[in-house]
């Protein structure tokens, strides 16, 4: 089964990177794809380039052989729609294929509000990780008709299942790290050393 990891990563952290690699080894995920949004269809824009984003990325998971980078949003125009990702990614790896998306219990709140959310999960499995201060017992009743507890489930379908997988509790955002960085504190130990030497060559999030 192949995992896919969307985001901005401006910049990539811990936050990502740990919980990924606890939902492989749960999942027993062949490979898990970092995919790097290149226009977000949000009112905001990353602060780093999508040049910068994306060699941030490669640094991060160079030494995990399980991971890998994605950039098939670089390669296209207009916003990045993750269902316009994920039928990219179906017509290459094909339909039979298990794939799930990970996704963070914060960003799943608002995910009956993304475009085509329900062709979404004709396309991939909802791999939905917890994330510190937020309660994922509610299920909403939407939820229901796609839920499922056992993982192995995942494996006997290729996509339409949504699992909550618990992950180690990193209470990391990019925001924080920015917002660190502009008041002149380190990033140490919040991303991996590679990246935080990248952020301090490149002087990214610094305030003039």
């Amino acid at each position: 089964m192949i995992a896919i990891i969307g985001g901005t990563f401006d910049p990539i952290h811990f936050g990502h990177l740990r919980p990924a690699l606890d939902i492989a080894e749960q999942l027993a995920l062949k490979e898990v794809r970092f995919i790097p949004s290149a226009t977000p269809p949000h009112r905001w824009q990353p602060v780093a380039s999508t040049e910068q984003r994306l060699a941030m990325v490669k640094l991060a998971v160079t030494d995990m052989p399980i991971f890998s980078v994605d950039d098939r949003e670089y390669q296209r125009e207009g916003a990045s729609y993750t269902v316009d990702t994920l039928k990219s990614i179906r017509d290459e790896i094909g339909s039979d294929e298990s794939l799930c998306m990970i996704i963070g219990f914060d960003a799943f709140q608002s995910f009956t509000q993304w475009r085509d959310w329900k062709g979404i999960l004709k396309l991939t499995h909802l791999v939905v990780s917890s994330r510190p201060g937020y309660d994922q017992h509610e299920i909403e009743d939407w939820v229901k008709p796609y839920h499922c507890n056992n993982p192995k489930e995942l494996n006997k379908k290729s996509s339409g299942l949504l699992y909550f997988a618990n992950v180690t509790q990193l209470d990391i955002s990019a925001t924080f790290i920015r917002e660190q960085i502009s008041k002149g504190k380190s990033a140490q130990f919040l991303t991996s050393n590679t990246v935080n030497e990248y952020i301090i060559r490149n002087k990214l999030y610094e305030i003039e």
